[in-house]
């Protein structure tokens, strides 16, 4: 192999190793959110990805309620939790 044809082919697989690891660092980050979603719990206070901040009341697999004021309790999605009140670098601080 001369090196006119390693310099293309080194051209070419840059990019792809690049595409690769892009795509397996979201799963990555993906898969932390989901897990992180998953083990909210009843009294938990939460930034919801609206701004929104509450204490969760209750909880299912798919609805979170969240006390947002006294009395005022509301419905979200569970996917719409973003993290946990006063975290700043994401869903994995506890």
């Amino acid at each position: 192999m001369n090196s006119g044809n390693a310099a293309s082919l080194l051209i070419l697989l840059l990019p792809l190793l690049l595409l690769a690891a892009l795509v397996l660092s979201q799963r990555r980050r993906a898969r932390a959110m989901q897990e992180f979603q998953a083990s909210v719990s009843v009294g938990d206070e939460v930034l919801m990805t609206s701004g929104l901040y509450g204490r969760i009341v209750s909880t299912d697999e798919r609805v979170v309620q969240l006390e947002v004021a006294p009395g005022v309790v509301m419905r979200f999605d569970r996917r719409a939790v973003g993290m946990r009140a006063g975290a700043t670098d994401g869903p994995t601080n506890t």
